[in-house]
């Protein structure tokens, strides 16, 4: 009978300990926010690396997610919708630059803030952007001479 005890707290204990990572993934991962937020949206000449669910950040902080990734067929630019979290607001003169987390690691959006006393609404679309940079090229222009 002991063994069954034994086996019981064990068994609920491991239950346990997984039902927390799961919580934890799911806060890592932004899942229960309900969509808090508000869109907004910015176009790119180069969107490589941003997917849904591509993290946006501020200052280095998680603030939302990319939503929608769409080709605008009359600039052949990637247009892309992205959340920020309520409660932040982002100034009117802020730039939106595609960042990478570092040589292997996955790329993100950035936000960088201006200093304006404006903020944009929901809806609205940052016009001062910049694109992933293709450390491929960025090689291939280095190995074949740097004037390319």
């Amino acid at each position: 009978m002991s063994e069954n005890t034994t086996e019981v707290i064990v068994g609920g204990a491991i239950l346990a300990l997984a039902i927390g990572f799961g919580v934890y993934a799911a806060q890592i991962a932004g899942v229960g926010t309900g969509g808090a937020g508000y869109p907004l949206s910015a176009s790119f000449r180069s969107a490589d690396g941003v997917s849904l669910g591509t993290d946006v950040r501020l200052a280095g902080v998680k603030i939302g997610t990319v939503t929608g990734i769409d080709l605008d067929e009359t600039t052949y630019r990637a247009v892309t919708t992205f959340t920020v979290r309520d409660g932040i607001e982002v100034p009117d003169d802020s730039s939106v630059v595609i960042s990478s987390e570092g040589l292997l690691g996955g790329n993100y959006v950035e936000i960088l803030p201006g200093g304006s006393p404006f903020s944009y609404a929901a809806g609205d679309e940052v016009l001062d952007t910049q694109g992933a940079v293709s450390l491929v090229s960025l090689l291939m222009k280095f190995v074949a001479g740097g004037d390319q």
